[in-house]
């Protein structure tokens, strides 16, 4: 994401919203302090969350700074490809409503991979908490990044200054008050957020020289609602080495039920609501909110290209020499909105950061007590040492996030670090959650070996592309979106296949 230098710098008033919103989103989680008095407090909100608040939280989770500015650009630079991986999510909700939270509101477990070691065995327990805390990690440093890249020259602070006062803030209120400031501030940054993308909207409908319908004709002579290739010829590589309609929906039905399945930042919010039917409905609210507001994104991208056409003399060379369509967006916020609307936006992205951010630090704490400190180092600790233990871990997932961030300034490619990352941390998760929970049959050897296969598939479709001159030919024919699908595919068959070997194996045709 290119950095753009703006025109003039951030008028007082705008920079006093931002600032007031930062001070109000403090001063709100921090209210919540005097609520903590348990681990279970910290970690489950007391379980007395309302499901239309959690479904919030939840939109919130899926909703990242990076999709604010992200999806815009995607949509300006080409079409309305990726949104197709939103149109799988009432499939995996109805699935995640129909199996997964039932499962994990009976056990009452917060961690989301407890099971996982009556299945297979305390490894396959640690391996996912590991996998997620480092998927996390990542994560958060991936998203202050890329804020601070976007928001340094619009707002005039340094990247480091805007790393750090973002780092600082979501660490104090996630610190002092635990998953229920975590989502009631997700409530309030979610409304903030649309709020924000809907004023862009509106002053790109009525920007337009010929009004609001000239954004639809000028969209349409240049196809841009195109979801892509909907032909299903299987048989021609091409198919899978594009991304089809087909492709996307493929993805996206795998990647949402790697978020509903196994993800811990869902789970964790499944057990804070108050009742198993609010449970449900705040999955099929969070989920099915992100559809339109998705839709949304992808509209502001298509009304700036139609914008930016009409109006050519309003996008600076500057900008267009960068090449990247995401610079396009940042360049309206700051150039076309009116003083006060650019700090709600500017508010709203910082939004859709600290949500993320916030609930990956308790998440993340939350594993390191229930899957390390409590399961290998004190199962008798009461409940004040364990929530010094959630504070402590709280602290330091967040340094390290911000550490993470800081590093990545040295990265090439903030994003391809982040996608390879998460791809090889977290794309045996699924297969194994989804062997435990379909094969009876399938013990601790058959899940080994499955995920043995799974990660070798998973990294070399990641770096396969990498390989050039005779090397070229051993590249891996899919696209990179069929990586964690082909990684859950291996794990699963691999894991059912040697289950049933082994059972035919016994002499009573039972498993041992």
């Amino acid at each position: 994401m290119p950095t753009i230098a703006p025109n003039a710098p951030l008028p007082l008033v705008d920079l006093a919203v931002v600032c007031l919103y930062l001070a109000g989103v403090l001063a709100y989680g921090c209210w919540f302090m005097r609520r903590i008095k348990t681990p279970d407090q910290f970690m489950a909100a007391g379980r007395r969350i309302p499901g239309w608040a959690v479904g919030l939280s939840i939109f919130g989770t899926y909703v990242s700074s990076i999709s604010f500015l992200a999806l815009p650009g995607k949509a300006y630079d080409s079409n309305w490809n990726a949104f197709v991986f939103s149109l799988s999510l009432p499939l995996t909700t109805w699935m995640a409503v129909r199996w997964f939270v039932p499962f994990y509101r009976r056990s009452g477990e917060v961690s989301a991979y407890a099971h996982l070691e009556h299945r297979f065995g305390p490894w396959a327990r640690t391996y996912a908490a590991l996998c997620y805390v480092l998927t996390q990690i990542a994560r958060m440093g991936t998203i202050m990044y890329l804020l601070a890249l976007a928001l340094s020259p619009l707002i005039g602070w340094s990247m480091v200054t805007l790393i750090l006062v973002t780092s600082v803030l979501v660490i104090a209120y996630t610190l002092v008050g635990g998953m229920e400031a975590v989502i009631w501030t997700d409530v309030v940054q979610s409304f903030i957020l649309i709020g924000g993308a809907l004023a862009c909207l509106l002053i790109l409908l009525f920007g337009m020289p010929a009004g609001p319908g000239q954004i639809l004709q000028i969209a349409a002579e240049h196809q841009k609602f195109s979801l892509g290739a909907v032909g299903l010829d299987v048989t021609n590589p091409a198919f899978w080495a594009e991304s089809t309609f087909w492709v996307v929906l493929v993805y996206g039905v795998f990647m949402n039920l790697q978020n509903f399945g196994i993800d811990q930042s869902y789970v964790q919010r499944y057990q804070t609501a108050r009742s198993d039917r609010d449970a449900a409905r705040s999955v099929w609210g969070g989920a099915l909110l992100y559809v339109p507001v998705s839709a949304l994104f992808f509209f502001i991208g298509t009304s700036l290209f139609a914008f930016y056409t009409a109006r050519p003399e309003l996008l600076p060379e500057a900008v267009r020499a960068t090449g990247k369509a995401d610079a396009v967006f940042p360049h309206f916020i700051v150039t076309q909105l009116p003083v006060g609307v650019t700090g709600l936006v500017l508010a709203a992205v910082f939004a859709a950061a600290q949500s993320t951010l916030a609930s990956s630090i308790n998440c993340s704490a939350t594993l390191l007590l229930r899957d390390g400190y409590q399961r290998y180092l004190r199962p008798g600790a009461d409940e004040r040492e364990c929530l010094f233990v959630l504070k402590a871990a709280s602290f330091g997932v967040g340094l390290l996030g911000t550490v993470a961030a800081l590093a990545m300034m040295k990265v090439r490619s903030a994003l391809d670090a982040w996608w390879q990352l998460a791809g090889i941390f977290s794309g045996g998760m699924l297969g194994l959650f989804l062997l435990g929970l379909i094969s009876r049959r399938a013990r601790n050897p058959e899940a080994v070996a499955g995920v043995g296969l799974g990660l070798l598939i998973i990294v070399y479709m990641t770096f396969s592309p990498k390989l050039t001159g005779d090397l070229e030919r051993f590249r891996s024919p899919f696209h990179s979106f069929l990586i964690v699908v082909m990684g859950t595919l291996a794990i699963l068959l691999v894991g059912l296949i040697l289950s049933r070997f082994r059972a035919r194996a016994t002499p009573d045709g039972t498993p041992s």
